[in-house]
């Protein structure tokens, strides 16, 4: 039977064991403080909803390529972030470039 998880969850001995041997990093902020990963957070949640993780993939490398095809064609490219003031990366960086 499964414990629930507790808000301590990232922070565990439990936890940490086993991503170290699968060299997993963990998160560095507290416990409680939902804002230290707010950013990554946002970015996993649209790459689960617009990748359609619902999928089986054949394979860890057909995954790890169709997540590179989805940043470098979708995400860098065509999706507007909020924090660049509703523009994509590649519109920000060309308008902080000229």
């Amino acid at each position: 039977m499964r414990r629930p998880v507790e808000s301590k969850q990232y922070t565990s001995r439990e936890l940490a064991t086993p991503a170290a041997q699968f060299d997993v990093r963990l998160p560095v902020g507290r416990t409680g403080q939902c804002w230290d990963n707010a950013l990554a957070e946002s970015f996993f949640s649209a790459l689960k909803n617009e990748l359609d993780d619902s999928r089986p993939w054949p394979s860890r490398a057909a995954a790890r390529t169709a997540t590179f095809e989805w940043i470098e064609s979708w995400y860098n490219l065509h999706r507007l972030h909020s924090s660049l003031g509703y523009r994509s990366p590649a519109e920000y960086e060309t308008a902080l470039a000229a």
